[in-house]
């Protein structure tokens, strides 16, 4: 039986395996703790990247800044933590397929990358925008004193003297950027791994920092990647600023790989398709309904204007003097398709009985039908070739306010809802796809995703990622009683979801639409530090442990880690069953098995085993006797060889 690493991925040995398929020569061996491990040689890649003697002091164009360094090996480091399931706080826990996640976003995507590699398609942020601006959702002030600022970047001589003075020029100089740098730069390098190949990624920014952020997705996503930057109008009108008044943000959009991407539509109407289909190959499809005769169209074309059958039998057609078989008049009324397009496409004509309609019955009369004819949204947005504008005037912030106060959610700076579905209709995000926001605030991504899952049927799923930073007791939230962030987001998504699921919203049956979420909560690993560097300990003082897994944590706790360890959706419908008498979790239909009760007997393995699970997990120390612990893999492999077996 192999061992859990219960770890985040070591993402610096990943990429130095990928540097050896190329040049082996430039990695070599070195003991580290004790193991060996690969380590490169820099001084050799560097001269295989070169046709020329490397000098290291030759200028070359880069962007950089203090601790640079420091955040490529931040983002880089595996860390060892969990996330620990809150089942109080989450809403519909065990069907569910939407996560909340609390804790610092860094951790938590390095915690996601097992699972989530390579599956998000569409990643939105708003992060903070340094504007020196202390909010009381967000310390959003990144700018570094001026005497740390002197010791980080270096500018002193060994004697103390001022080798160049920043203080020239001081609002553009480094240290009113170089936090804000170093807090940014490790999240989006560990956010792109977890992006799809033909994932999107929309960044909120406004003038503070929207160079540098280009700068830095340039060089994280790649400068080929870069798909535009779109303007948004924030507000109608603004009296603040020395100069300028400033009402309008920017959208920085980069793709994981442009080959790849699916391009941007100019979108539809997506409201005015309000109706579902409810039989047939299409069922489930979102449709409206377009009248066969408009006035607009005049030709005289004779394929275009005849009688159509009503349900009562009577006949219908167009206003006009001529009737077939003449040839029809210029003026006379014809319909949008000929007879024979017609005929063809009988499934989406609906004839119905109207108030008042402009078409004639045989008597020359108004008649009392009409004739529709179904668009379904799917071919109207596989078909669209139209690509939307660059500047975005629809969205202003005014709605998220209208929108959080019919809430009864008190949140400043959040976006609205109507531009995050707007990117998600634009960029295509298909039925079941995954959205990441990793700096949720008040959920402004969640509440969208679930709105424009009612809207069009869809399946689409959500992970919120938010530091529970406390909310400022001058502010109305924390009057209101909410004593950090995260309580905030939580409540905004159950009461938006609550307001969805009312029977005024377009579609007849929502009980399908997911307006749950589970919440889960960073923490340190459930090992204790023994399970991580046994060898640091005396043999004597490992045999005193009575276990190596923290004492305040529950099977669920464990659960959630080793998920996360093998890459198992933490989504995963998760079913609770006793067998032979001890608990186990059963994940995904028998995709993982465990079992972390102490004295499992050589039954309860073989009764697992014959479930033939892709994964079965169970505690080191939780085997019954040594003879259980001697037969456990000859019991696999004689009820289920494929199933790979783990220990904790």
């Amino acid at each position: 039986m192999d061992k859990l690493k219960m770890e985040s991925r070591d993402n610096v040995q990943g990429n130095i395996e990928k540097i050896r398929e190329l040049f082996p020569n430039c990695v070599t061996e070195v003991l580290r703790d004790g193991k060996p491990t690969l380590k490169v040689d820099f001084d050799i890649l560097k001269q295989e990247m070169s046709d020329t003697l490397i000098d290291d002091k030759e200028e070359r164009y880069q962007f950089t800044w203090p601790d640079k360094k420091k955040s490529i090996l931040l983002a880089n480091t595996p860390i060892n933590a969990t996330l620990r399931p809150c089942k109080a706080e989450s809403v519909d826990f065990d069907n569910t397929e939407n996560l909340y996640i609390e804790g610092d976003n860094l951790d938590v995507l390095k915690l996601l990358q097992e699972t989530y590699l390579g599956k998000i398609k569409m990643i939105y942020i708003d992060p903070p925008y340094n504007t020196g601006r202390d909010s009381f959702v967000y310390n959003d002030n990144f700018n570094v004193t001026y005497k740390d600022y002197l010791a980080n970047a270096g500018v002193y001589d060994e004697s103390g003297n001022i080798l160049y003075d920043v203080r020239a020029n001081n609002i553009a100089n480094g240290r009113f950027h170089t936090d804000w740098l170093n807090m940014i730069y490790p999240r989006l390098k560990v956010a792109k791994d977890l992006l799809s190949d033909d994932g999107v990624i929309f960044i909120s920014i406004d003038d503070n920092e929207v160079e540098n952020l280009k700068k830095i997705c340039n060089e994280v996503f790649g400068e080929d990647n870069f798909i535009g930057c779109a303007g948004r109008i924030t507000k109608k009108s603004n009296n603040k600023g020395d100069f300028w008044a400033p009402n309008f943000d920017y959208l920085l959009t980069y793709t994981k790989n442009r080959e790849s991407a699916v391009e941007f539509t100019g979108g539809a109407n997506i409201d005015s398709y309000n109706l579902i289909e409810t039989d047939g190959p299409r069922k489930g499809e979102r449709y409206q309904l377009v009248r066969l005769y408009m006035s607009s169209l005049q030709n005289r074309n004779p394929e275009q204007r005849f009688w159509i059958d009503c349900p009562d039998g009577s006949k219908i057609i167009p206003p006009g003097t001529t009737f077939p078989p003449e040839r029809p008049n210029l003026g006379d009324g014809i319909w949008r398709w000929s007879r024979a397009t017609f005929e063809a496409n009988k499934d989406k004509i609906v004839i119905k009985q109207v108030k008042s309609s402009n078409l004639l019955n045989e008597n020359k009369e108004p008649a009392k039908w009409n004739v529709f004819t179904k668009t379904y949204l799917n071919d109207v947005l596989d078909k669209n070739s139209a690509k939307p504008n660059s500047f975005i005037e629809e969205y202003i912030n005014q709605i998220a306010s209208h929108e959080l106060g019919e809430l009864g959610i008190p949140f400043d700076y959040a976006k609205p809802t109507p531009l995050i579905k707007y990117l998600m209709n634009i960029a295509q995000i298909k039925n079941d796809d995954i959205i990441l926001d990793f700096f949720s605030g008040s959920a402004s991504t969640a509440d969208a995703i679930m709105r424009y899952n009612a809207e069009d049927g869809g399946k689409r799923k959500f992970i919120m990622v938010q530091l529970p930073e406390k909310c400022d007791e001058n502010s109305e939230a924390y009057k209101a009683g909410y004593k950090n962030i995260c309580e905030i987001g939580k409540e905004r998504i159950r009461r938006a979801g609550k307001k969805i699921v009312e029977p005024t919203n377009l579609l007849e049956d929502l009980k399908n639409v997911d307006i749950g979420f589970r919440v889960l909560k960073l923490d340190s690993s459930n090992m204790k530090d023994v399970y991580y560097k046994p060898s640091e300990y005396t043999q004597s003082l490992l045999d005193s442990l009575e276990s190596n897994i923290k004492e305040d944590r529950t099977p669920l706790d464990l659960l959630f880690q080793v998920m996360l360890d093998l890459g198992k959706p933490l989504s995963a419908k998760i079913e609770e069953k006793e067998i032979t008498g001890k608990h186990v979790y059963i994940v995904n239909d028998d995709d993982l098995i465990a079992c972390f009760d102490d004295g499992i007997t050589e039954e309860v393995v073989k009764e697992i085993a014959k479930k033939k699970p892709l994964f079965a997990v169970f505690r080191d120390s939780g085997l019954s006797s040594d003879s259980t612990s001697t037969n456990f893999d000859q019991i696999f492999a004689t009820y289920s060889p494929n199933t790979t077996r783990r220990v904790l």
